[in-house]
């Protein structure tokens, strides 16, 4: 038989966005969707990292990845980029500055 705890049991904590980070990236996502280049998205909050994830269509592999990774902080940057093979784009700790490597992409030459 189990003790009974007045305590709830500690669960493990998750990363999340804070609403400062989510604003600069839903910033940036409204220009990518006005652009046509972003459908959709999905975040996820996990043990170690939260994920921000960008979609072209809805139902298939993510186009970019925004990570945030806290552990990382004092050594590569607590945030990255990474692309649709896994390929890492930008780290930082800076995410204004590591955001920067997709605005490039809103920036199209005029005829």
């Amino acid at each position: 038989m189990t003790a009974y705890s007045p305590f709830p049991t500690q669960q493990p904590e998750q990363i999340h966005f804070h609403r400062t980070e989510l604003s600069v990236i839903l910033s940036l996502y409204g220009r990518m969707v006005a652009a046509g280049e972003w459908r959709d998205y999905g975040i996820s909050a996990l043990k170690d990292v939260a994920v921000f994830s960008v979609f072209r269509r809805t139902a298939e592999h993510p186009m970019y990845r925004i990570e945030k990774r806290p552990k990382l902080r004092m050594k590569q940057g607590q945030y990255v980029i990474i692309g649709m093979d896994g390929q890492i784009l930008k780290r930082g700790n800076d995410l204004k500055t590591v955001l920067r490597v997709l605005e490039r992409k809103l920036i199209r030459s005029v005829d």
